[in-house]
């Protein structure tokens, strides 16, 4: 239904009255939602871009006010961001490529009927999404594997989300019939090459799915790095921007009136040039996989 008419049998059908004023106050309370959604990325993309005074005095409203690129060069003339930013990529990278093979591992031989004790695991791993052992607990597992002050320490422990097992292995269900194990096993397929070979493929859009699922929770990561990290040089990005801010607003008896004011604008500034610098792998990342990322959600998501 488009307009304020439609097209049946070679004729045009005007619309009720009741129906233009639905389409209309949906429009109105779609384009209302996306301006409240829309407006806050505008504004921080806009004040990155603005002379600190402006962005610390309020004036800028929509578009950058005295445009100046003082607020990117504050950022990345800081060496920590560089080896924050680093540090991320690697746990994005590495982080996702463990979590999504060892949920493609866990998940697929769930989906499986023939699977002896699948109920019993699902109800298992399902219950951990309710009560968990804590933060003391997990830190003492932490410690007594040696991976306090390590790389593993933010890549182990929350490897496997159970969501998105639960994902997988419905879209397993849906999409890899049992008939088509069975065929490969009476042509002398094995397991694992039945997987790599015939799952994997077949599964690029959960996979898609997981991958976006578990890139952006590391990339967005702090608080394991905040717990189980004391070197600065293994410090993801966004607990080296927690640093900084912290640091900037921070406030000295010793520092003057003028000065004090100026750090604070220049706080203010890094502020959101801080939150651009963060999000922007995820925006360049996300347009390329979102038709998978839709087509995985749809037929991963849980069927009632």
């Amino acid at each position: 239904m488009r307009g304020t008419s439609i097209q049946r049998n070679g004729r045009r059908i005007r619309e009720s009255y009741g129906d233009r004023l639905f389409l209309s106050g949906v429009y109105i309370v779609l384009t209302i939602i996306l301006m409240a959604v829309l407006y806050p990325l505008i504004y921080i993309v806009s004040s990155s871009f603005s002379d600190p005074l402006a962005v610390s005095s309020g004036r800028v409203w929509l578009w950058p006010v005295d445009f100046t690129l003082l607020g990117y060069k504050a950022v990345l003339s800081n060496p920590q961001i560089l080896i924050g930013y680093g540090n991320s990529l690697f746990y994005a990278l590495f982080g996702t490529l463990i979590s999504v093979t060892l949920t493609v591992v866990f998940a697929y031989p769930l989906s499986r009927k023939s699977f002896f004790g699948r109920n019993f695991l699902m109800f298992f791993i399902t219950f951990t999404m309710l009560f968990s052992g804590g933060l003391i607990p997990t830190y003492l597992i932490v410690k007594a594997f040696g991976m306090l002050d390590t790389r593993w320490a933010l890549l182990i422990p929350g490897a496997i989300g159970v969501w998105q097992v639960i994902v997988a292995r419905t879209f397993f269900q849906a999409s890899i019939p049992d008939e088509l194990a069975e065929a490969s096993e009476i042509d002398g397929c094995s397991d694992l090459r039945f997987m790599w070979s015939v799952v994997v493929p077949l599964s690029k859009p959960i996979i898609a799915v997981l991958c976006l699922m578990y890139a952006v929770g590391q990339w967005n990561a702090y608080f394991d790095a905040l717990i189980y990290l004391k070197s600065q040089n293994l410090y993801p990005l966004q607990l080296v921007l927690r640093s900084i801010l912290i640091l900037n607003n921070s406030i000295s008896s010793n520092i003057d009136v003028a000065d004090l004011l100026r750090r604070q604008a220049l706080a203010d500034l890094m502020k959101y040039s801080l939150i651009v610098v963060a999000s922007l792998p995820v925006l360049i990342i996300y347009p390329f996989i979102q038709r998978h990322f839709t087509q995985g959600m749809l037929i991963g998501s849980v069927k009632g």
